[in-house]
């Protein structure tokens, strides 16, 4: 290889959202030509780097490819500027394992059905569940009026009730996913926006 004389990039960081992981790092600035980038990574079972399909390109990121969607592995990543013959230093990254570093969003709210006493709430998780996964959705509820005092409710199922309630009252909530694995600390998700719906009349 040639000796670095470009400056290597920074800012390289993965960015991971429900197990979809890219890799990204800010541009290298230069007074002549446009810079390439490489991406390269290799797994903690095989010591050697690896082509990730990012090889000499001009935008400054990478998407995971689907050969790297396992999400116990630990991924390392790396990225070198290029420009003509001349090479940076390469630059890693820390160790990334998508079941302990993703982000997990919220669930989708489909459908919220009152009744007097009730809410009948549907969901759609937030990401497509795997084999052996388990998926627990954490809701904290309140009554409008007097939003100081929350309650708890949990649930694995995706169409659950919200029941005790008051009749003809503004009730809101937020709901977060916990993804529960085998082998690591369990990983909750971002709670969704606050929503509002109110009983019905018995």
């Amino acid at each position: 290889e040639s000796s670095p004389r470009l400056p290597a990039p920074k800012d390289v960081r993965v960015y991971s959202y429900n197990f979809r992981s890219l890799l990204r790092w800010s541009p290298v600035k230069v007074d002549r030509g446009l810079v390439l980038y490489t991406v390269q990574f290799k797994t903690g079972a095989f010591n050697h780097w690896d082509e990730m399909n990012c090889t000499r390109i001009s935008r400054t990121e990478c998407s995971f490819p689907w050969s790297l969607k396992v999400r116990r592995w630990t991924i390392v990543l790396r990225v070198r500027a290029e420009l003509g013959q001349e090479t940076s230093a390469w630059v890693e990254t820390d160790q990334f394992v998508a079941e302990r570093n993703t982000t997990i969003g919220p669930p989708q709210l489909n459908s919220v059905t009152p009744s007097p006493n009730s809410l009948l709430i549907r969901v759609t998780p937030p990401f497509g569940p795997e084999a052996g996964d388990f998926l627990q959705y954490h809701v904290s509820y309140w009554e409008n009026a007097t939003s100081t005092t929350k309650k708890q409710a949990e649930t694995s199922n995706t169409l659950f009730k919200i029941g005790n309630l008051k009749e003809s009252t503004l009730y809101c909530f937020t709901i977060q996913v916990e993804l529960m694995t085998h082998s690591r600390p369990q990983l909750l998700g971002e709670p969704s926006a606050p929503e509002c719906s109110r009983t019905t009349m018995s």
